[in-house]
């Protein structure tokens, strides 16, 4: 069974050992592949779980994701309480774990064939993704009885930001929020892109390396996926071909927005 593991622990963390232990302990067919993302940024964390889940994989596939900046309740928290475990069963047949926080299901919100809670305590530890869920995430994903509990309304899950950042990838491109629409992409039209305090010129490409090395670009990537109606979303990249768009930038946080010119 392919697992992916979606946190905020950062890569080589003792935590990311920790939750592929104990997952390792009740599933111990599971073949684990960890995704790290930015701390506490949901929305990175929504992003990759689509990217992931929306696509074909393997029978079985399951996406365990614990990104719980605990936001839901500012005051005192008894027991390390935090954002309940929620479960997604998505159209590639992939299964989707983890806390309901922020954008987390955002993306796939409205692609999920269901989407319920997980019959699973909201507190009982501060490391709650290694002592509390992945025996919760086993249970679900052996279909034991009572694993799941009420259904969780798509409207009561926030839409994900438009025209910001999602992600950034290891080579330093920018993946946003705007969704690429071929009637609106005229490819060669020059724009300024705004980051923050910083606007530099790109090149509109619908393809992008068709530009010349050292040459920004704002082009649709290799990020996005089908949706249930029937058609593809896929998100637009700004890409520094041959550099680091992300550096260009001045290294903005996933989330900040991105203005056109």
């Amino acid at each position: 069974m392919l697992v992916h593991i979606v946190a905020d622990y950062g890569p080589g963390d003792l935590a990311f050992a920790e939750v592929a232990q104990r997952i390792k302990l009740h599933l111990p067919d599971a073949e684990l592949v960890p995704v790290s993302v930015p701390a506490f940024s949901t929305l990175a964390a929504g992003f990759c779980i689509a990217q992931l889940g929306l696509h074909a994989a393997p029978p079985g596939t399951l996406i365990y994701h614990n990104v719980a900046p605990r936001e839901d309740d500012p005051t005192a928290r008894a027991g390390n309480a935090g954002e309940r475990l929620a479960y997604a069963r998505l159209p590639t047949g992939v299964r989707v774990i983890g806390v309901n926080a922020g954008y987390a299901m955002s993306f796939i919100k409205d692609e999920a064939e269901k989407l319920r809670w997980a019959a699973s305590p909201a507190e009982g530890s501060q490391f709650r993704s290694r002592d509390v869920f992945p025996q919760a995430a086993a249970a679900i994903a052996l279909g034991l009885p009572a694993a799941l509990g009420d259904e969780i309304a798509a409207r009561t899950v926030p839409e994900p930001p438009s025209s910001v950042i999602a992600y950034i990838d290891g080579y330093g491109n920018l993946k946003t929020t705007i969704a690429y629409d071929a009637k609106k992409v005229r490819p060669g039209k020059r724009i300024g892109l705004r980051i923050g305090d910083r606007r530099h010129e790109a090149t509109v490409s619908d393809g992008a390396f068709a530009v010349r090395h050292g040459e920004l670009a704002f082009a649709p990537g290799s990020s996005g996926w089908p949706t249930r109606r029937g058609g593809d979303v896929q998100w637009m990249e700004i890409f520094l071909r041959g550099g680091n768009a992300w550096h260009l930038f001045g290294g903005p946080a996933i989330g900040s927005p991105v203005a056109l010119h």
